[in-house]
């Protein structure tokens, strides 16, 4: 329910929702599903009839709602239980939430006569959105250019496209440019949120608090189609901690609901949900306190992860240290229904493809043109890396987004990869240039190249010295105009790592959970942009918080969403959460010039665990279910009572 089936245009909006209102459809309702460990069994409803599980790249023999089934796996898991002294099994469910943008899906297409579509979208990748919407038409690549707008949210959502191919269609029969934008209803319940799930986690432990043994069992919802999030889910389950033995299991599944798509560090905000609950359980058990129990296994450089990786230098270690050092970590928490918990966060990051040019202007300032749609202040993070190289203000940078026509190929803003990789491309184009003026300024000074250096921005060579803008200007004046470029593919993850701590209060009455106080401290390898960084770390908490609590797609018998507007599907707001208090930690990236991780997507991650640790402490009772809401806790003091 929510899928497009049939699309009008017209004059005006008016008109177009008189016009769609007279398409009448006949449905046959079929038998449906709507949670993962259903869709599982032998008799659920089929969904696709050619459709057999890839068991580690085996074919099963029959179709059922399993696309997949991945497993990881390290050391000898029995072994490593029979050392445990003490072990913790626990299941959990999440639900499907969604991004929450504040902008619905909207473009415009415009199908010129001269065969070309021009789309203007709010997308989180134009070469994507291109790519997508070409496809799907079966026309070629070159006669389609995206311009990515300004873009009122994303965190995932906005990768797949919806509307483009749509609109584009009405606008080549039209022959008008023609705009489409979604409802809110329509962007509940026809766009992708995050996969619910159920994990199965069993951790063991020796009795001096060494985690020794690991096991997960994951299935997430994919939604109507293949390729759901149950890679990441996998490979952040246990990426916190040092673990010898360990196994992982995943399953895809689909089911009657929207398509899952990203959102935010998809699938390890499930999966830390499950383990940072069972680690939080056995500090318990064992009587340590919680955080050295985290330090005591914190994942380090030279780690081996289940799902392979092993890591280079990391920074765990260090915000872990950063909370034990801590004003929130060192002030106490009194009163009654009161309690404090923690939770460690990993997001493993990407590099992808990335390209920028740069043109100098006359004036020494710089022109630099990128393909990364700017969500959240990516072109000031680009432009100050260039601008540091080349030893000039970041104000003289005039940072620019440009359409698919305009740059080289660029890969989506997501992944917590922009300020890594097209930094890095923007780095790399500054390199070029300094070598090109180098090579000018030598035939200018009469003197060879190689005795011109660079430093902090100030060409000296032959008993000459210039700043950048002071070179720049008297290139110009004679000879080719300074234009350089770069594009990078780096493959490698950007390791971010973070851990937040969070007071709660529980009103017993009502089962209402008030945050009273949080903070979030993140590994950003080197903060570039302070402010933007603690912006990120902020946003990230504010929906785990909301994911915590209250957010949820509510299902009826029918399986169709009730809740599918913003008065009903209950995100937090500013009366709902207090100030989010930051602690940036910087352990360079070793694979970045000037150490940049990747910073968006970790802070999703802890919060949902961090708030039920809080509330385990408060209660006395843990919660495995998400959301936190007041019905079910309400529901379950009222149990005990």
């Amino acid at each position: 329910k929510g899928h497009a089936v049939a699309a009008v245009a017209a004059v005006n909006v008016h008109v177009a929702e008189q016009a769609a209102a007279k398409i009448v459809i006949d449905y046959e309702e079929l038998p449906s599903v709507s949670w993962v460990l259903d869709a599982m069994q032998e008799d659920a409803p089929l969904l696709h009839e050619n459709l057999f599980t890839d068991d580690m790249g085996e074919k099963a023999d029959k179709p059922s709602n399993v696309p997949v089934h991945i497993r990881f796996e390290k050391g000898n898991i029995e072994e490593g239980f029979a050392k445990a002294d003490v072990i913790v099994e626990r299941e959990f469910k999440t639900a499907s939430v969604h991004q929450g943008y504040i902008e619905p899906h909207v473009s415009v297409a415009d199908w010129t006569t001269s065969g070309r579509l021009k789309i203007w979208t709010a997308t989180q990748g134009a070469f994507t959105a291109r790519q997508q919407t070409a496809e799907i038409l079966q026309i070629p690549i070159s006669d389609v250019v995206v311009t990515p707008c300004e873009i009122g949210g994303g965190f995932g959502g906005k990768i797949a496209v919806y509307v483009e191919p749509v609109v584009a269609l009405l606008s080549k029969k039209s022959g008008r440019p023609v705009k489409i934008s979604m409802t809110r209803a329509d962007v509940f319940e026809g766009t992708g949120p995050t996969p619910g799930s159920f994990i199965r986690v069993k951790i063991g432990a020796t009795s001096d608090g060494k985690l020794v043994a690991g096991e997960a069992w994951l299935a997430y919802d994919a939604g109507a189609y293949p390729g759901g999030m149950i890679g990441p889910g996998c490979m952040c389950v246990f990426s916190c901690y040092d673990i010898e033995h360990a196994v992982v299991d995943g399953y895809d599944v689909c089911m009657n609901k929207p398509h899952t798509q990203a959102y935010r560090a998809p699938g390890a905000t499930q999966a830390a949900f499950a383990s940072e609950q069972v680690v939080d359980e056995i500090a318990e058990q064992l009587g340590m306190c919680k955080l050295e129990l985290r330090q005591l296994n914190a994942a380090k450089e030279g780690m081996r992860r289940v799902d392979g990786p092993v890591y280079p230098r990391v920074g765990l270690v260090e915000c872990l240290q950063a909370v034990a050092e801590s004003d929130h970590w060192n002030s106490p928490l009194e009163g009654e229904n009161r309690g404090r918990g923690i939770a460690a966060g990993f997001w493993f990051g990407c590099g992808l493809k990335s390209s920028v040019s740069v043109n100098v202007n006359h004036d020494g300032t710089v022109n630099l043109t990128e393909g990364s749609p700017d969500i959240g202040g990516t072109r000031t993070s680009i432009a100050m890396q260039l601008a540091e190289l080349l030893g000039i203000d970041t104000f003289d940078v005039n940072p620019q987004v440009a359409d698919t026509d305009g740059v080289g190929y660029t890969d989506v803003t997501g992944g917590s990869r922009v300020t890594f990789a097209t930094g890095l491309a923007a780095y790399k184009a500054g390199q070029d240039l300094q070598q090109q003026m180098i090579v000018r300024a030598a035939e200018l000074w009469e003197c060879p190249a190689d005795e011109i250096t660079v430093e902090d921005g100030q060409f000296v060579g032959a008993g000459n010295s210039a700043s950048f803008k002071e070179l720049a200007g008297e290139l110009f004046k004679d000879g080719e105009p300074l234009v350089a470029r770069a594009s990078v593919a780096p493959d490698c993850a950007t390791n971010g790592f973070g851990v937040h701590i969070v007071d709660v209060e529980v009103d017993p009455e009502t089962g209402k959970v008030t945050i009273l106080r949080y903070t979030a401290v993140q590994d950003a390898g080197k903060a570039i942009h302070p402010s933007y960084v603690e912006g990120q770390m902020q946003g990230g908490a504010v929906q785990g918080i909301g994911w915590a609590l209250n957010e949820e797609y509510y299902f009826n018998e029918n399986d169709t969403m009730d809740n599918a507007s913003f008065l009903d599907y209950r995100m937090p707001t500013i009366l709902d959460v207090p100030m989010i208090d930051t602690i940036i930690v910087e352990t360079a990236n070793p694979d970045h010039p000037y150490g940049v991780r990747g910073v968006g997507e970790t802070p999703i991650v802890p919060p949902p665990a961090a708030i039920a640790n809080a509330i385990s402490v408060a209660l006395g009772r843990r919660f495995y279910d998400l959301p936190m809401s007041p019905p079910k806790i309400w529901k379950a003091l009222s149990e005990i009572s």
